[in-house]
């Protein structure tokens, strides 16, 4: 039933046409040629030949036996014995061979030719039974034509077999690289939050707030969303490998861009506060704030934009795959320079990953954190405010 189902499934899936699949098969084809061979076990015991015999024999003649090795030097090599292989496929050859055995009663060297003791039958069958968990199992796979995604090609085969009714007792899920993917997505989206969740409680730490840390992280998640833009604009295809990584790897420099600035922002605060013997900055005017970010968005922005340029530029050589013969460079003054391969092919998207999310994070930097750091201390005040008109009435109250 296995079998004569995942032959439909192919048929199936062939009808609905879906572009990029190159040709559908399984792992388990059914109507293999079989050749039985039944021994007689009552003529097998009259003439005192086991069926061990029977079947050294036999597969002695097709597949061969190693029967000594031949030693030349230090290196050793299997001697096989078979039929030959003109002899090898005849059938009547293999049935008309002589099963030499030693009698266990007499102890005699008796030969019986195979056809006395066993006849043959044609038949088909399978030409494998696998399993997965001890479930049997029968894999459906194809190649990817070239240009097409596999992604996309596996979500339409989804869809069509989500309309397919599979009979009861019988399931099908995703392997393959399908399975590999979501394995390592798993994994890295695990990393990445680890990683997050670790930055922000260091910066914490350092900032001895949370609004800061907050502002902070919330420019690292924002800094994905530059990642898939820059894909969706080149047409990229997405390595959750590499990709993954890329944004991982994304998020120190997105930090530190943002630490620089918003440090900078408490450090103005801190001396204006000083400077008028506030003890909080809610005790400052707005005004004030205001500058203060205004200033240090002028201050840092060279260097957060050196940061994100450096970056940026050393990066490119490693998208586009740029290389060069440095040895022939200074021996020949011949750089043999050339772009792509197979370097660009595998790290050219964690490189690309990584600059489409610093052009993104760089705006975020300059623009929406001090947006964000002068929104926290709008809410701030009017939190404070409202504390403060309650204690008011309480004291009028009492």
């Amino acid at each position: 039933v296995l079998a004569q189902l995942s032959e439909d499934v192919v048929n199936y899936i062939n009808g609905y046409q879906i572009p990029g699949i190159e040709e559908l098969q399984a792992d388990v084809k059914i109507g293999k040629p079989e050749l039985r061979i039944n021994i007689n076990r009552d003529a097998a015991r009259r003439y005192e030949v086991s069926t061990m015999d029977i079947a050294n024999s036999i597969r002695t003649a097709v597949y061969g036996r190693e029967v000594s090795k031949f030693k030349d030097g230090e290196d050793e090599y299997p001697i096989f014995v078979r039929l030959d292989e003109s002899y090898r496929y005849d059938v009547d050859n293999l049935l008309n061979q002589r099963i030499t055995f030693r009698s266990p009663a007499t102890g005699n060297i008796n030969q019986v030719p195979i056809s006395a003791v066993a006849d043959v039958e044609y038949s088909s069958t399978y030409s494998a039974v696998k399993r997965k968990n001890l479930d049997r199992v029968i894999t459906i796979f194809s190649n990817v034509v070239e240009g097409y995604n596999a992604n996309e090609i596996v979500a339409e085969i989804d869809e069509a077999m989500q309309q397919y009714p599979l009979p009861a007792g019988y399931s099908y899920e995703f392997t393959g690289q399908q399975q590999q993917q979501a394995e390592d997505q798993e994994f890295l989206n695990t990393a990445f939050l680890i990683a997050v969740f670790s930055i922000f409680i260091i910066i914490v730490a350092q900032f001895n707030s949370v609004i800061s840390p907050f502002i902070i992280i919330l420019s690292v998640l924002f800094s994905t969303i530059g990642v898939f833009l820059g894909y969706v604009i080149s047409g990229m295809d997405i390595s959750i490998v590499l990709t993954m990584v890329g944004i991982i790897s994304l998020a120190g420099v997105v930090v530190n861009n943002a630490i620089v600035l918003i440090d900078y922002i408490n450090l103005l605060v801190k001396r204006r506060r000083i400077a008028e013997g506030k003890e909080n900055m809610l005790q400052l005017k707005s005004s004030h704030v205001r500058e203060a970010i205004i200033a240090a968005g002028a201050v840092r922005l060279r260097p957060v934009l050196l940061t994100a340029i450096t970056t940026i530029l050393g990066l490119i050589p490693l998208a586009i795959g740029f290389n060069f013969n440095f040895f022939t460079l200074i021996t020949d003054l011949d750089p043999q320079v050339f772009v792509g391969g197979d370097n660009a092919a595998f790290w050219g998207p964690l490189a690309k990953t990584i600059i489409y999310g610093l052009v993104f994070a760089t705006f975020l930097t300059l623009v929406v954190v001090p947006v964000m750091y002068w929104l926290a201390y709008r809410i701030k005040a009017w939190v404070a405010s409202l504390l403060n008109k309650e204690d008011a009435q309480l004291v009028r109250a009492e």
